[in-house]
């Protein structure tokens, strides 16, 4: 057997270097290379083997300013690549290590790919405990690297070095698996990634592991086309699992061919253009007029790559019907029996094609006109109501959220990808924000991470270099990672970064409120030296300044004309520009017919409270506890 001589992470570099994934014949290599920020635990390891030879195998490296930015990057990157390509993620031991705990949660409840190289204390226990151990008095052999374990769909510690010969390929095993993928974390003593290791050549063969594409089965399909024929107001509703199946040419055909309206979660938007016939728009909690009530009274519901999330079900309140019935079209067994659906087990695109063919055998011509014609005015209605929203009209002094929404819109267009994660933007985004193709509209809801949207676009624009980017971001979230500026930056990425300046985290003092519950905490004031509360007045924060310090081109915008005039000065500039728009307090899209679950306290002295508590048992009651 013939060997080469290599250190654990020399052989971890040439290995991933050698991993490509294949779909529909066109094959591509998985990592694209690797972030990372070097301390005591991996410089002398990963570190020193991708200086001595990442150029050698492509294997570039780029640094960010924070381990959990870095993994954030990495999911947008894969998400935009339909999970067709990752990033390799490493750290150093203790806090780089548990700082990337966050962003692997993110990317394993988005179903999304990234490998991540976290280091660890040394196995050989001479040196305990190392600096940045965590020690536990009980178990010598946990550490803190073992907070991954519920956040990845693989763990493993690698503690000699011929562990990773069986490790490493079932780590891409589950990462190239469309209904396995997540975060995988492979944890990396420090001392082990420096030991050498004979490793058999044939461990760095190149690979190709398939993504497939696995098909119905025929007695599935049957069931499912008999409930479709039997439906009198089915929807659809379209998940994440639609578009990175590239199945929205199958989507488009089976709604448009049998009059079945499509309602969109957040990481289904953009499967169909907003101005499809047949889109009616965002459902659930965050939804618009059109989904919801056609969900109201649907009496099947065709689920397409959808975990079937609280907001998209509006906390199983969204589907009134007493006999509605459900269809799970997804690659995961665990996602596809939700809601007691028929589980359609198969790839989107290959299921929702046999479906089609399947009616069409069968002599199926569709819905009915009078639920076309409904269908038909629900959605003009809601598109009139959408351009209300977003239209400035002087009702307050500055601009409303909405109305900012509608001005960058329309600048940018629809190709243009928008990125989103927290804060009430995601909602009025779902609503207002009009994609035309796939890629253009890129939430993360999944785990709603504060923090995420910065270090998305740069992960997006390095998938995806020509496409211009726009993070939209509240000022409470851009506080919190900031910094990814610096990165975008050095980097050389060309980035527009929107700040919904509303002095604080608005959307959370309207949920308190809704709650019964007084403003307290959320907004960015001082603290009031009488009450001792933070009730003082508003922190005013130099977005404009503080983004210029970090090397980027900024402005302030008040005006409609100053935002355009902004959007346009960040397409003429070669970098990083970030527009710092002040915007209403308290002016937001409304909600509509749609309940998020947020339990009220059922006891208090307060009547604010007690009231909410009233009307939040008026919703609890329309709950279907039976789906489950």
């Amino acid at each position: 057997m013939t060997t080469v001589r290599l250190t654990v992470g020399q052989a971890i570099v040439r290995f991933m270097a050698a991993q490509f994934v294949e779909r529909d014949g066109v094959q591509i290599r998985f990592i694209a290379g690797v972030w990372g920020i070097f301390g005591h635990g991996n410089v002398a390891g990963l570190g020193q083997a991708l200086e001595e030879i990442g150029d050698e195998y492509d294997m570039p490296y780029y640094r960010p300013q924070n381990e959990q930015a870095q993994v954030h990057l990495a999911t947008a990157f894969a998400k935009h690549h339909n999970r067709m390509r990752a990033f390799a993620c490493t750290s150093s031991i203790g806090p780089g290590a548990t700082n990337m705990i966050t962003g692997a949660a993110t990317a394993t409840i988005n179903r999304l790919p990234v490998l991540l190289f976290p280091s660890d204390y040394f196995a050989n226990r001479l040196v305990d405990p190392v600096l940045q151990q965590v020690e536990h008095p009980l178990e010598h052999d946990v550490s803190a690297s073992d907070a991954f374990r519920p956040v990845s769909r693989y763990f493993d510690r690698i503690s000699r070095p011929e562990q990773l010969i069986s490790s490493l390929p079932e780590a891409f095993r589950v990462l190239t698996d469309p209904a396995e993928t997540g975060a995988v974390t492979i944890s990396l003593p420090e001392d082990v990634q420096a030991e050498v290791y004979d490793w058999p050549e044939r461990f760095f063969l190149r690979r190709v592991w398939r993504v497939r594409r696995p098909r119905p089965e025929p007695e599935l399909v049957a069931e499912a086309v008999e409930l479709i024929k039997g439906a009198k107001r089915p929807i659809i509703v379209t998940g994440g699992g639609t578009i990175y199946a590239g199945a929205e040419s199958a989507l488009d055909k089976l709604a448009t061919t049998y009059g079945i309206p499509v309602t969109e979660s957040q990481a289904g938007k953009g499967a169909l253009p907003w101005n499809h016939p047949w889109n009616m728009g965002p459902i659930g909690s965050a939804g618009g007029l059109a989904a919801n009530r056609l969900a109201k009274d649907a009496d099947l519901v065709i689920g397409i790559g959808t975990r079937m999330g609280d907001f998209v079900t509006a906390s199983r309140s969204a589907f009134q019907d007493p006999d509605v019935q459900f269809i799970g079209i997804n690659i995961n067994a665990f996602d596809a029996y939700k809601m007691r659906s028929l589980p359609v087990l198969a790839d989107a695109r290959e299921a929702l094609n046999a479906i089609s063919a399947a009616l069409a055998a069968s002599g199926y011509s569709g819905t009915g006109h009078a639920y076309r014609q409904k269908a038909a005015a629900l959605k003009a209605e809601w598109d009139e109501r959408v351009t209300f929203h977003r239209t400035p009209n002087g009702e307050t002094e500055e601009l409303a959220q909405p109305e900012v929404i509608g001005i960058v819109n329309d600048a940018v267009g629809g190709h243009a990808t928008v990125v989103c994660a927290a804060g009430s933007l995601p909602g009025d985004l779902l609503k207002l924000w009009r994609p035309e193709d796939p890629k253009a509209y890129h939430l993360e809801y999944g785990n709603s991470c504060m923090g995420y949207e910065i270090p998305a676009g740069i992960g997006i624009k390095m998938a995806e270099p020509e496409r211009e980017v726009v993070v939209t971001i509240g000022d409470g979230t851009y506080l919190m990672m900031n910094s990814e500026i610096v990165t975008a930056v050095a980097e050389g990425i060309k980035l527009t970064i929107i700040v919904f300046d509303n002095h604080g985290y608005q959307c959370i003092k309207d949920l308190a409120l809704n709650c019964g519950v007084p403003q307290f905490g959320n907004e960015l004031r001082f603290r009031n030296a009488t009450s001792g509360r933070l009730d003082g007045g508003y922190i005013p924060v130099d977005f404009k300044k503080h983004a210029e310090a970090m090397g980027a081109l900024a402005f302030y915008a008040r005006t409609e004309d100053e935002i355009r005039d902004g959007i346009k000065a960040a397409r003429a500039h070669d970098g990083v520009t970030l527009i710092h728009v002040a915007v209403s307090p308290e002016k937001r899209a409304p909600g509509y017919d749609s309940w998020w679950d947020v339990p009220v306290a059922q006891v208090s002295g307060s009547d604010m409270v007690n009231t909410a508590r009233a009307r939040y048992q008026t919703n609890l009651a329309k709950q279907r506890a039976e789906l489950l």
